[in-house]
């Protein structure tokens, strides 16, 4: 491609080929030929004056256009359909009379845009479920390595690497129930006519209403869908748009949050995202190690959230039958959503098989904490050997703020266990006290919580989409 002329990011560094072609012009304009063919097949089978002859020359020219030629017309017509009925046409010269016949601009347009967007939801359902094919090797290999957990990004009880990975799975799966729910009510337009109200058919069959109906159906069996919708304008409800949109950008708040905690934790050093042996993390400082896949996903992630609100703007803003000032805008924001959504599943897997856990860190952070979080247990130990409940959580109150002092004023250790030891209210030895450190005995119902939530919830999707963990993952282009 020439380097003086624009070219979107999202085709030339981030999304995969397979993406690329679902929205690609000889997807597009293929599958506008494949309508063609469907409406002149069930028109002839219906009794119109469409002979065998002329879908079989429609059906030998489905892929072989010549852009050149169509580009050439538009110009001429200001029509991008109409250019391509000729340019269709001067390959089907017997089936040029028959091309496009009752039809409104919206049959070949609309129906190959909702059959596009079938494709590419079935496309990140795919992926959808190898992120969580990856994500539930990374759980059960950590279900029960103690971390500490954060609320407010303050030191809180202690979880597992594991368990906190398993948030991150509960939302993708919300979000592939979105998807297939999507894939499952997706409806083509049909032949509706130019209001949707079949006029132009049920004159072509003579005001058979049964066989304007039948068309519909016809056309939908030979697409691969169970139906069309009830009612229309000229075009589908735009609210489809807005609902696939939104399920998109609910994939990309869900990467979100995973990358953004990987961030979080890339800062604490206690998990990395991959980082390849000649890789750069900055010009000027060499040390550097910036979590910037991670940095990629929220950045698109972010773009995602905000381009859903294009289909709603143009869903709340068509004006009666329909209008055009919904083609240009959705013409760029849904292809580009799902360019966008691929590349943040594809750079998904790619961080998550490749996570480093440096579990020396993580102890070491928890040893500077686990103190303060086992002083309940002391406080109870200490009262099952005769203690004062109320006097000692005073005690705990003020040693505690003395701990904190020597961490956070001096920089030095927690010495707490070593407060308390020195207490005799507490009447316990160093080593009596040290016992209640113990990590384990702080993360609840972690591991056998990660092994339910796979078994139950993560299993049973990986087994029902074996086709999807045959694709072997998308080497990332930068």
């Amino acid at each position: 491609m020439s380097q003086s002329i624009y070219e979107s990011p999202l085709s030339s560094r981030y999304a995969s080929d397979k993406m690329q072609y679902i929205f690609s012009p000889d997807k597009k304009f293929s599958t506008w030929r494949r309508l063609w063919v469907a409406l002149a097949r069930a028109e002839m089978e219906l009794g119109l004056p469409v002979t065998q002859e002329q879908v079989d020359e429609l059906e030998a020219h489905l892929t072989d256009i010549d852009y050149e030629l169509a580009a050439q017309k538009e110009r001429e017509l200001r029509h991008d359909v109409m250019a391509h009925i000729h340019t269709y046409g001067v390959l089907c010269p017997k089936a040029m009379p028959i091309i496009h016949l009752g039809a409104t601009s919206c049959y070949v347009g609309d129906n190959t845009d909702i059959i596009i967007m079938r494709e590419g939801l079935s496309l990140v359902r795919d992926k959808l479920v190898c992120v969580l094919n990856a994500l539930s090797c990374f759980s059960d290999k950590y279900k029960a390595l103690p971390t500490l957990g954060f609320t407010h990004f303050q030191a809180a009880q202690l979880v597992t690497v594991g368990k906190r990975a398993t948030l991150w799975m509960n939302e993708l799966l919300q979000d592939l129930d979105e998807v297939e729910y999507r894939i499952a009510h997706l409806k083509l337009l049909g032949c509706k006519g130019t209001t949707g109200t079949q006029a132009s058919f049920l004159e072509l069959f003579e005001g058979d209403h049964e066989k304007c109906k039948e068309l519909d159906r016809r056309i939908a069996a030979e697409m691969g869908f169970e139906g069309t919708v009830p009612v229309s304008g000229q075009t589908y409800s735009r609210k489809i748009d807005a609902a696939v949109l939104a399920t998109l950008s609910g994939i990309a708040q869900s990467a979100c949050k995973f990358a953004t905690d990987v961030r979080l934790l890339c800062h604490l050093k206690e998990v990395e995202e991959p980082f390849e042996t000649k890789q750069i993390g900055s010009s000027a400082m060499p040390y550097k190690r910036n979590p910037m896949r991670c940095e990629r996903i929220c950045s698109l992630a972010r773009y995602v959230i905000a381009d859903a609100a294009n289909p709603a703007y143009t869903a709340a803003t068509q004006w009666f039958e329909r209008t055009l000032d919904d083609s240009a805008n959705k013409r760029i924001s849904v292809p580009e959503a799902f360019l966008a959504v691929d590349a943040i599943l594809n750079i998904y897997e790619n961080v998550v098989s490749g996570l480093v856990v440096h579990e020396k860190v993580i102890e070491k952070h928890i040893l500077e904490e686990l103190p303060f979080m086992a002083s309940e247990n002391i406080m109870m130990d200490a009262v099952k050997r005769g203690g004062d409940r109320q006097q000692l959580h005073e005690r705990i109150r003020v040693h505690s703020l003395k701990a904190g002092h020597n961490v956070k004023d001096l920089g030095l250790t927690n010495n707490l266990i070593e407060l308390l030891a020195a207490d005799p209210l507490f009447g316990m030895t160093r080593e009596e006290l040290s016992a209640h450190l113990e990590p384990s005995r702080y993360i609840g119902r972690c591991p056998e919580q990660v092994a339910d939530f796979l078994n139950d919830y993560v299993r049973p999707v990986l087994e029902s989409h074996p086709d999807a963990l045959e694709n072997k993952a998308v080497e990332l282009k930068v």
